[in-house]
């Protein structure tokens, strides 16, 4: 939200009440709680009135500082974003006291308290973060006619049509906390969930509060109240409701945060890397549990808009499978369900007549897992409407009826899942389709909850619900699987989320076109995203709407097949490679062969981002913080620690343009050719490749070849290959629990089977020697000894 007019000037009608000096400072276990006037206190006559703001500075973990800002204290708001949902916190907090100044210390992290001035700094051992100075908090009084631009204003009448012509007025004034925290020079600004606009947010109004507004505009599927700086350190806006940031967008060199109510907190997180300060956000707001390893292979969908049948699905699976581009997942869009129906949890049985025994057909037939689309709205011509009616399972207008309107399905009411009963009632027909065959559900839409005169069944606050409706949503559908299908077997592909989602992946980026533009944004979105506390990150690929022309649509597919999870998917065609050219199939098998053969490799970062939190999909800045050129990169990526990605975004005809960090790097299909950074790269790429280039000091592991499937026995037949290592001792994982250990002197390379069971085909050394050595290693051998050329 946007106060002033100008630097030193209010908008009109706007009234403040700056947090100005501290009255009373009480040491607490965990911190300091604070009454701070917002007049200067004289004598005991300015103490008579307010407002004056309750602030409590504490830490709730190792290396965060939260800062609670109350004005009006009188009930726990009934929203709130779970915190440590599945780690624990680590209590690490010492408190002391100067002349003037209070301190809390935590696992590297400072905060300095004045009183008078109130300010509070947040220092590491090396220098300052950021501080909230004079006149950097306080309460502000708007006139509502200011608010009309806020995301949840301005919907207000868009989402309060239909059954109730008497929307509710806003109030004449409405009362916002705000704080600011400072901004240095050279410090970016990164995340707040998947954004699809510039990558850097300096400048930039970022309004959490989700919608659905494709890729091409300011609005974003996955809010979140998170930011991520250059300056080790991250920001976690604690709120469930619409928050406004405005990142040097109203004073250049502060972010801040407002939102309408009596309170804001946020957390302050260090960390002396950025990976650090993802571990311990992603310890407060959650981490992904284990998927299982079928989800990184090929997914197809039917497309949206296009007509299918029973035959239209088998005949792009044989023809997937003849062209050696195996299916490991096949989704049912909307139409499996009969139109205007939608969600009727029934299959259409013009298009299926036998549901159960067609999808245990296919999925003998091609090997395939069966996804198909649903969403949280009911139609009111499915045959399902008026169970939900009578049982009250429906948000409801605060007149008693059943909230609806007209945009996208004729009279949709919408679930409430704050209704215990109406949870039941909603697993019921999702476990039916479980029983068919279905192993997984698109978790479509739940952005476009009203929050305007609804009531909830469980008295929830409508504002602060709206963000939060994603996450219940895909955590019951989520937990419906697990419980069905064991434990690391469920998987969601999910449009909306907010904080805490990433407990449910995966997560695709919504409704793009088919453009150079496009697939641009997409990246924007996963790197935004990944950056906010994600592991995983996917997208439409050839676009969602239109048709992408033949270049464009092998350009995404090589740019999918090298992210966490791929997903041929259109609105009104088709994206089976073979309608773009039999040789966009060929070079499909290609792509999808190499990301088999990275299995073992992928597979453990996903381990990995259970225990920490860390992103697969890397954007440059998270692995190379210390060289500045990677900063504004967003069309580029790092896959895990060790494999550079370069997508094409421009014609053939054209040259693309990446950059490759410090150090010897090796090309990914050509060991022979090596590049020595920090250098710009500039370069023609044929439609058949992707710039992928392996990281100097890599132990990279690879299946055999030509599996056909991503999901095999990793610790088997390895393909060790080894690039330009450092002598001393390097290790890597193998999913399962064994560890490849290569230890290197001058002259030679041993590597060893050092914990658990695997078996090793074949070594590759590059980088080692004047040539490329590869050995192929005896049945058995727990240890290899290569000489050095």
């Amino acid at each position: 939200m946007k106060f002033n007019d100008g630097f030193w000037l209010l908008k009109n009608g706007v009234k403040p009440y700056y947090a100005l000096q501290a009255a009373k400072v009480d040491q607490q276990a965990d911190g300091y709680e604070l009454q701070v006037a917002s007049r200067p206190i004289r004598h005991r006559g300015d103490t008579l009135g307010g407002p004056v703001l309750t602030v409590k500075v504490y830490s709730p973990t190792e290396g965060v500082v939260g800062v609670k800002i109350d004005h009006f204290s009188h009930s726990e708001p009934t929203v709130t974003i779970p915190l440590f949902p599945n780690a624990k916190p680590i209590p690490n907090i010492n408190l002391s006291k100067t002349e003037g100044d209070y301190t809390l210390s935590t696992g590297g992290l400072e905060a300095v308290i004045t009183e008078n001035p109130y300010t509070i700094t947040f220092k590491s051992p090396k220098r300052i973060l950021t501080f909230a100075g004079p006149k950097h908090q306080g309460v502000f009084d708007v006139p509502s006619r200011w608010t009309l631009s806020t995301a949840s204003n301005s919907s207000c009448l868009a989402t309060d049509t239909g059954s109730n012509p008497n929307p509710e007025p806003l109030p004449p004034i409405i009362r916002y906390i705000n704080s600011e925290l400072n901004l240095s020079p050279g410090e970016l600004i990164y995340g707040f969930g998947e954004q699809f606009g510039s990558f850097v947010k300096n400048g930039q109004t970022v309004k959490i509060w989700n919608q659905d507004g494709g890729t091409s505009s300011d609005q974003a599927y996955k809010c979140v109240p998170f930011y991520l700086t250059n300056r080790n350190y991250g920001v976690f806006i604690n709120h469930p409701g619409e928050v406004e940031v405005e990142v040097g967008s109203e004073k250049v060199s502060r972010v801040g945060v407002s939102v309408a109510g009596a309170s804001l907190e946020y957390f302050i997180i260090y960390g002396e890397s950025p990976l650090q300060i993802l571990e311990k956000y992603t310890r407060m707001t959650g981490r992904p549990p284990i998927l299982p390893s079928w989800t990184f292979g090929l997914w197809l969908s039917t497309s949206f808009l296009t007509s299918y049948s029973s035959d239209t699905v088998s005949g792009f699976l044989q023809g997937m499978q003849d062209r050696n581009v195996p299916v490991r997942v096949f989704h049912l869009d909307c139409f499996w369900m009969k139109q205007y129906e939608w969600c009727s949890f029934t299959f259409d049985p013009d298009n299926f007549p036998d549901p159960k025994g067609y999808l245990s057909s296919i999925k003998q037939k091609f090997g395939v897992k069966i996804c198909v689309w649903i969403n949280p709205y009911i139609s009111q011509l499915s045959p399902i409407f008026k169970e939900g009616v009578q049982g009250g399972y429906f948000i409801k207008r605060t007149d008693g009826t059943p909230w609806q309107w007209d945009l996208w399905q004729p009279g949709l009411a919408i679930v409430d899942f704050t209704n215990p009963k109406a949870c039941e009632w909603y697993k019921a027909k999702l476990n039916a389709l479980i029983d068919i065959g279905v192993d997984c559900f698109k978790t479509d839409f739940a952005e476009r909850i009203p929050h305007v005169s609804v009531k909830y069944f469980d008295g929830s606050d409508p504002m602060r619900m709206h963000n939060m409706y994603s996450i219940i949503y895909n955590e019951l559908v989520f937990n419906i699987l697990r419980d069905r299908l064991g434990e690391g077997e469920a998987v969601l592909f999910a449009r909306a989320s907010f904080a805490g989602g990433q407990r449910f992946p995966v997560h695709w980026g919504g409704d793009c076109e088919s453009t150079w533009e496009a697939m641009a944004e997409a990246m924007r979105g996963c790197l935004s995203l990944t950056l906010s506390g994600f592991a995983f990150a996917s997208h439409d690929i050839g676009g969602f709407e239109g048709h992408p022309p033949p270049e464009i649509y092998q350009r995404w597919v090589a740019f999918g097949l090298f992210s966490s999870h791929s997903r041929l998917h259109g609105s009104s065609s088709y994206r089976v490679p073979w309608n773009y050219g039999e040789e966009a199939a060929q070079n499909m098998a290609t792509l999808l062969e190499a990301k088999h053969s990275l299995m073992p490799y992928l597979y453990q970062l996903a381990i990995e981002s259970t225990k920490t939190g860390h992103p697969m999909q890397r954007a440059m800045f998270l692995e190379f913080p210390d060289d500045r050129n990677t900063h504004y990169l967003d069309r580029q990526f790092m896959m895990g620690p060790s494999l550079l990605v370069a997508p094409v975004f421009v014609p053939q005809e054209e040259e693309t343009e990446y950059y490759i960090p410090v150090g010897r790097w090796t090309n990914f299909w050509d060991h022979s050719r090596t590049v020595v950074g920090p250098v710009w790269i500039k370069e023609h790429v044929t439609l058949d490749q992707i710039p992928v280039w392996v990281r100097p000091g890599t132990l990279l592991l690879r299946g055999p070849p030509k599996t056909g499937r991503p999901d095999y026995d990793y610790s088997k037949e390895l393909r060790v290959e080894l690039f330009n290592l450092a002598e001393g001792e390097t290790l890597a994982k193998v999913p399962g629990g064994a560890v490849i250990r290569a230890d290197r002197t001058s002259s030679k390379v041993k590597l060893t089977i050092a914990e658990g069971k695997a078996s090793i085909d074949s070594v590759y050394l590059t980088g080692i020697g004047n040539t490329e050595t590869v050995v192929k290693v005896a049945s058995g051998a727990t240890e290899v000894v290569c000489e050095v050329a």
